[in-house]
């Protein structure tokens, strides 16, 4: 690769033929500048990603030294979005006005005459989000606490707690991978957008393709999750007058106004929002639960009917059985349910898969771990205690999601509405993330589409956000059993995201960081990778320097998140073909899945 010469010129460097304007390895023989490279250029190599992220940590310290002398920022700013939001406000405008707004910067034609400046300038301009914002968007989900007392019923007493422990416990250690790999690929002059930017700058192409197609497909998967739940509790608040289609189409057509919101940090007084409202769902199902009866009538949809239907099967004379509960596995001859129920609890930690679109969108993201271990330890011992109590009071009738089993109609109505909200706002932040996923590389890469920080970007957003809700709509409608398509999900995605993938990654990492030695690597001046060998040798090297026991965490890790979610789509699949096995109601009809009166 020629040299660099020309990113110290701010009308490119002069020795450059006249092909400038190219993708590298299009016709372009001279290494231009970072803004000049393809999207995904593999000829950028593992050295220059990681000389340019270390300065952008370096100058990211910087800042925040100055700061931190400048500016004394309490509690309330860090727990709670927006605080301090005028300086940052100032930050974002300052640099929006160095930004060139008439260059469609997804065109390299068009960026032979932007700047070093403008080009770096253009990637902090979307950095806005703090740590106190992330911690509300990692608890932002509504499957997590109210799938969690149906993974309890479905496991038993110990072996939810401790499968429940580990998997928490495991999701920290992968957010902590996640974000070393990010620490160390990111920088002004080459963003990490997506968990499929690592994986591309670890392992290639291939990577890049199968992350962003199995991120796709969960994101879309939790909106059309979400749309569903949401219609089922729509539809039992309205004692199943409205028509059932109508009651997930209405969820649908809500999408399409609460997705126009773009940015992470304009989502972080919705994530707050919706924390507080799922605490209150809690406290009503708990307190509802201690005082009333299950909901006898829904038992066909209970996780003691997927385990064994006697256990929730009325006599001869119409009497329910008595609550129960298990020390160990409810029917150790049932295996395949208790693994399905495991999977709705793996649900709780499945913000994994978001980590790298967290922290691109971070002005510092050093301190994502803050927010990310604040929200792990609230996950696990709010959702622990939520599922606990209400096992202990429900047992084998507890429903998926939790709010759909309290009997009392009046409770019952006011834990659906509240839910309902706090839903859409977490099915917006995952369709958020799915649109951008999916904007960034297939329409800019693919279809020049501008950024989104341009204003025909933000127009092509607008007409994105219908169809995205439509398609997840339609996925949602088609399938029949609730418990059974959040399991298939978890199983086939938000596994990997949240246990596979994470140390896939960080041992890639690792080798390559680690068998770096002095002299070696990216060299600024020439634009010249320097590397002593090449090929296994350098990988063993590379595997046993440093914390090598790291490495070796990894392999073990890797594989025993392979086995899991294996056994996880082997119970799925199983639990639907016995679904199936029946004619079963859809969202495409009136009649609720929900209403066992007819």
């Amino acid at each position: 690769m020629a040299g660099l010469g020309g990113m110290a010129l701010d009308g490119g460097d002069p020795r450059l033929s006249a092909k400038e304007g190219e993708f590298a390895g299009q016709g372009i023989v001279a290494y231009t500048r970072p803004q000049m490279r393809a999207l995904h250029d593999p000829s950028i190599t593992f050295e220059e990603y990681h000389y340019y992220a270390l300065q952008s940590r370096a100058e990211e310290d910087s800042n925040h030294g100055m700061v931190k002398n400048t500016q004394t920022r309490g509690f309330l700013s860090t727990i709670i979005p927006g605080k301090g939001a005028s300086s940052d406000t100032a930050d974002e405008k300052h640099l929006d006005s160095m930004i060139p707004t008439d260059i469609n910067l997804s065109k390299p034609d068009r960026r032979a005459s932007v700047t070093d400046e403008e080009w770096t300038n253009a990637s902090r301009a979307v950095r806005t989000a703090t740590a106190g914002a992330m911690f509300f968007l990692i608890t932002t989900d509504i499957l997590g606490p109210f799938g969690l007392p149906y993974a309890f019923a479905t496991t038993g007493w110990g072996p939810g707690v401790a499968l429940y422990t580990v998997f928490g416990f495991l999701a920290g250690v992968s957010g902590y991978l996640l974000w070393a790999c990010f620490m160390g690929l990111d920088s002004y002059q080459y963003p990490v957008k997506s968990i499929g930017d690592l994986a591309f700058r670890l392992y290639g192409q291939w990577a890049r393709y199968m992350f962003n197609i199995l991120q796709s497909v969960q994101l879309l998967c939790f909106v059309a999750v979400i749309i569903i739940s949401n219609g089922e509790a729509l539809s039992e608040a309205s004692k199943f007058k409205l028509c059932y289609a109508v009651c997930c189409l209405v969820w649908a057509l809500a999408g399409f106004f609460l997705g126009q919101v773009r940015t992470l940090q304009k989502f972080g007084w919705l994530a707050n929002f919706a924390v507080w409202i799922n605490l209150m769902i809690m406290f009503i199902t708990m307190g509802v639960a201690a005082h009333s009866p299950p909901l006898y009538s829904a038992a066909g949809s209970s996780a003691g009917y997927s385990v064994n239907p006697d256990l929730v099967t009325a006599n001869a004379a119409g009497v329910f059985p008595a609550v129960t509960h298990s020390a160990g596995l409810p029917d150790p001859s049932n295996f395949g349910a208790s693994i399905n129920g495991l999977m709705q609890a793996v649900y709780a930690y499945g913000g994994c898969m978001l980590f790298t679109e967290f922290m691109s969108e971070m002005k510092r993201p050093h301190d994502f771990l803050k927010g990310m271990w604040g929200a792990q330890f609230f996950i696990y011992i709010c959702y622990m205690l939520y599922g606990l109590f209400m096992y202990g009071y429900q047992g084998q009738y507890l429903q998926n999601p939790s709010y759909l089993g309290i009997s009392p109609y009046n409770w019952q109505t006011a834990g659906n509405v509240l839910a309902m909200v706090s839903a859409l706002i977490a099915a917006a932040l995952y369709g958020n993330i799915g649109i951008k996923v999916i904007y960034n590389n297939i329409a800019v890469e693919f279809f020049r589409a501008p950024p989104l920080t341009q204003k025909n970007g933000k127009l092509l957003w607008v007409a994105i956000i219908p169809i995205y809700w439509s398609i997840a709509f339609v996925i949602g409608a088609a399938i029949p059993d609730f418990s059974g398509f959040t399991a298939i999900v978890s199983a086939v995605c938000i596994v990997q995201f949240t246990y596979t993938f994470p140390p896939f990654l960080h041992l890639a990492f690792n080798i390559k960081k680690n068998a770096l030695r002095g002299g070696e690597g990216y060299d600024p001046v020439t634009g010249q990778v320097s590397l002593q060998d090449t090929g296994v040798k350098r990988i063993m090297r590379g595997f046993m320097a440093g914390s090598w026991y790291w490495n070796a965490w990894n392999v073990i890790y890797f594989l025993g998140a392979l086995a899991t979610a294996g056994l996880g789509i082997w119970a799925a699949v199983e639990n639907l073909i016995l679904i199936y096995a029946e004619p079963e109601l859809n969202a495409f009809g009136c009649h609720s899945p929900l209403d066992v009166s007819s």
